[in-house]
């Protein structure tokens, strides 16, 4: 007699008839969202009406769509040196958390497609407050470790000239910077992570996680990237933009300029526009 372990198994390669065989999708890390279209089809053999067909196909298609989330998460950069899979490899209690997440998330569209199989796309959040990926897997640090200070003898440049970047007209300045932008292209390509770090030339940090509001960032996140200044509203109207001269850590951590990371913090003490993460890197 079979165990009912097997006779899941069974059941499992019955009703997951044809669905696809790997996940293509990956996070939005401008939007913070994962996306995934789950497909199924039901097993011919199996079919009694019409109807049951639909419920088979639509059963196989959300099975499919929690199989592609599950893969992408796993492979999620938390911070430079460690995945979810990571984690979830050395702790039962995010693994647990981390399959939480993934069954809690939403359905955004569905429906019968040609031949008789069913449709299904759903959604997960890398970050919010209510069932986001975030709160699962960075750590609430016991303390807020206040920003480091610029160079006692840093001036500020009396005319600072940002870094051109085409197709983008700065606005007028209207006073204190809204935000920071990070330009990491041209210097190798930037990997998204969750809790990234900003570094000045030399090694110190001069923005990560442990700088900041933690329910803040586990709600919005600590950066957005963009591929354009079209998409880094997250920095407002008036950002400071920098160039970044490196990235370091797998290529996740952007450095600075010890002049432009001087810079960053000296303008920051006035217009707080990094613990208010309005940050964006463009990769």
């Amino acid at each position: 007699m079979l165990s009912k372990f097997k006779l899941l198994g069974v059941f499992l390669a019955v009703i997951l008839f044809a669905v696809s065989a790997r996940a293509d999708a990956a996070p939005d890390w401008n939007t913070g969202k994962i996306q995934v279209t789950g497909m199924g089809i039901a097993n011919p053999q199996m079919v009694r009406t019409p109807a049951h067909a639909a419920m088979m196909a639509r059963r196989a298609a959300i099975a499919d769509a929690y199989r592609q989330l599950a893969e992408v998460v796993s492979g999620v950069q938390v911070d430079a040196e460690t995945t979810v899979e990571q984690m979830m490899l050395t702790s039962d209690i995010v693994k647990t958390r981390v399959s939480a997440v993934i069954k809690g998330a939403q359905v955004i569209s569905e429906g019968e497609v040609a031949g008789g199989g069913y449709s299904v796309t759903m959604e997960l959040a890398l970050f919010g407050g209510n069932g986001g990926l975030a709160e699962t897997v960075i750590e609430r640090p016991p303390t807020i470790d206040p920003f480091p200070m610029p160079a006692p003898d840093y001036r500020p440049p009396a005319n600072y000239t940002p870094p051109s970047i085409p197709n983008y007209q700065p606005a007028p300045s209207g006073g204190k910077y809204t935000g920071l932008v990070v330009d990491c292209r041209g210097i190798g390509t930037l990997n998204p992570v969750m809790s990234p770090v900003i570094k000045k030339v030399g090694g110190e940090k001069i923005y990560g996680h442990k700088n900041l509001d933690y329910d803040r960032i586990i709600r919005e996140g600590m950066a957005s990237y963009a591929q354009d200044m079209n998409q880094a509203s997250r920095a407002g109207s008036n950002p400071l933009i920098v160039r970044a001269v490196a990235l370091e850590d797998h290529s996740a951590n952007p450095v600075l300029s010890k002049e432009d990371a001087d810079m960053v913090l000296y303008e920051n003490k006035g217009a707080h526009f990094l613990e208010n993460i309005a940050v964006v890197f463009l990769y």
